[in-house]
C-alpha cells in the first residue's frame, strides 16, 4: 500500500516542476527540514502530531522561528516547541550559529583571497542571504584560526634545511584605540627534497632582538636543523638572533635590500647606474669572477661615490658569501627573490584589509596565505635539486670555514670580466 505522505509529496513536486517556481530548490530544502524536525518532535512526544495515543508523553506548543544561511538562500526554520522540555536540532543549527559549513567555507575563502567584508556582504546578499554585516564577515573567517594554528604549530619533520630566508612585514593593528604598526616575521627553507616550505609566522611588537631570538628559537625548537645558509635583511637584532639559535650557519645578506641601502648614499640620478653595476657582480658565471667584479665596481665607485664605496667595501664578506655553496643555487640564494615574491603577495592579501583590528587578525590572514603557499610549493616541482643540496652541506662545516667541491679543482681559464660600465 504507497504511503498517502508520499503521494502527496509527488503530487506536490509535480505542481512545482509545472509552474517552474525559481525557489523551488529553497522551497524543497525547507520542506524536507521541516519534515525532519517534526518527525524528530513526534518521536520524542510518543505521538504523531495531533494524534490520540496512550502513548504520548509530551505534545507540542507552536513554534520558533530561526534564520538558517544556506547556499540556496536565507531559510526561515520553524522549530517545534514542546510543553515540557525542550527541543533543538543540534543536527541542523550549532547554538548560536546558524550559518552553514559549506556558507562559512565560501565566505572564509574569499576573506582569505583578500576580498573586503564589504564585498563579502554584497556577495552572500546576491545567494539570498538576508542579513550579513562586516562583523559577521569577521567572525565567520575565524574558522580559519584552528587550520593556522595547526599549519603554526606543525613539526619541522623535513630537514635538514640547507637554505633558510628570513624576513619581516609591517602591518598596521588597531590597539587599546591608536593603531600601531606590528612586524610579522616570516620563515621559509629549503627542505632535503628540494622543495620550499614556509617554515614558521609569528607578530612581534617591533624587530628588535628578543623578538627575531624568540622567533628563530621557537624554529629551532619544532625541528629547524641542518641550516648552512640563512640569507636576510641585515638588521642587527636579526644578524644576532640567527647566530644564537643558529650556530654555524652562514649569513648571506639580502641583494635587494643592501642594493636599496646602498642607493641611498648616492645622488638620485647615478641610482639606476650604480644598481646596473651592483647586478653585474652577482651575474657572474663564478666565484673568481664574481670577486674580480666586485673589485672593478669597488674602484669605480671609489672615483666617483666614495662614501658609497666605504659601504660596498664593509659588506663585502656579508653580499658575497653565496659563492661558497654551489652555482646551481646561486640565482636562488644570493637574493631574497623567493621571498620577495611572498611578499608581495602577502601584501596584496593585507592591502584590502588595511588596518587589523588585532594581532589574531593578522595571524589568521598571513598564517592563511602562507598555508595556502606552503600546499602549492608540496605539490609543485623541485627548487633546488637534491644532489647540488647534498653538495651544499658538504661544503660548509661549522667551525671549519668552507670545504671546496674537488670538481673545482680544476677551474679553465678566466674570461675577461665584464666591463663596469656595463
Amino acid at each position: 500500500m504507497v504511503d498517502s505522505t508520499m503521494v502527496v509529496g509527488v503530487d506536490w513536486l509535480r505542481k512545482q516542476l509545472e509552474a517552474a517556481s525559481p525557489d523551488l530548490l529553497r522551497e524543497m530544502v525547507g520542506g524536507f527540514i521541516a519534515a525532519l524536525m517534526g518527525a524528530e518532535a513526534d518521536a520524542i512526544c510518543g505521538a504523531a502530531y495531533r494524534e490520540v495515543s496512550p502513548e504520548r508523553v509530551n505534545s507540542r506548543n507552536g513554534y520558533r522561528h530561526r534564520d538558517f544561511d544556506t547556499r540556496v538562500g536565507t531559510l526561515d526554520v520553524a522549530i517545534p516547541k514542546l510543553r515540557s522540555e525542550s527541543y533543538f536540532p543540534d543536527w541542523l543549527l550549532a547554538p548560536r550559529r546558524r550559518v552553514e559549513k559549506a556558507l562559512i567555507s565560501v565566505v572564509a575563502t574569499c576573506y582569505l583571497l583578500g576580498v573586503s567584508t564589504r564585498r563579502v556582504e554584497k556577495l552572500v546578499q546576491t545567494l539570498g542571504i538576508a542579513k550579513m554585516s562586516k562583523s559577521q564577515v569577521s567572525e565567520l573567517a575565524k574558522s580559519l584560526d584552528g587550520q593556522v594554528a595547526e599549519f603554526r604549530n606543525r613539526p619541522l619533520d623535513g630537514g635538514p634545511y640547507t637554505y633558510v630566508w628570513i624576513d619581516a612585514l609591517t602591518q598596521r593593528v588597531r590597539e587599546q584605540g591608536r593603531i600601531v604598526n606590528v612586524s610579522a616575521l616570516v620563515a621559509t627553507g629549503v627542505n632535503v627534497d628540494g622543495h620550499r616550505e614556509i617554515l614558521g609566522v609569528d607578530v612581534a611588537t617591533g624587530e628588535d632582538g628578543p623578538s627575531w631570538l624568540a622567533f628563530c628559537r621557537g624554529l629551532v625548537t619544532r625541528g629547524l636543523s641542518g641550516v648552512q645558509l640563512v640569507t636576510s635583511d641585515a638588521h642587527v637584532g636579526l644578524k644576532t638572533a640567527i647566530a644564537a639559535a643558529l650556530p654555524g650557519a652562514a649569513w648571506q645578506r639580502c641583494r635587494t635590500h643592501y642594493t636599496a641601502n646602498l642607493q641611498a648614499r648616492i645622488p638620485k640620478s647615478a641610482q639606476g647606474l650604480v644598481g646596473s653595476l651592483i647586478r653585474s657582480i652577482f651575474d657572474q658565471p663564478d666565484a673568481a669572477h664574481v670577486h674580480s667584479q666586485y673589485e672593478l665596481i669597488l674602484t669605480e665607485l671609489q672615483r666617483s661615490f666614495p662614501a658609497a664605496a666605504e659601504h660596498l667595501a664593509e659588506a663585502k664578506e656579508d653580499i658575497l658569501a653565496f659563492t661558497a655553496f654551489p652555482v646551481e643555487h646561486w640565482r636562488q640564494i644570493r637574493s631574497n627573490n623567493p621571498q620577495e615574491r611572498l611578499n608581495k603577495e602577502i601584501r596584496r592579501r593585507t592591502d584590502v584589509v588595511g588596518i587589523f583590528p588585532d594581532r589574531a587578525a593578522v595571524i589568521r590572514l598571513v598564517g592563511a596565505v602562507l598555508a595556502e603557499q606552503h600546499d602549492e610549493w608540496a605539490e609543485g616541482r623541485r627548487y633546488m635539486s637534491v644532489d647540488a643540496l647534498a653538495r651544499a652541506r658538504l661544503r660548509i662545516i661549522p667551525g671549519q670555514g668552507s670545504n671546496p667541491d674537488p670538481a673545482d679543482a680544476e677551474q679553465p681559464a678566466l674570461p675577461e670580466a665584464v666591463p663596469a660600465s656595463a
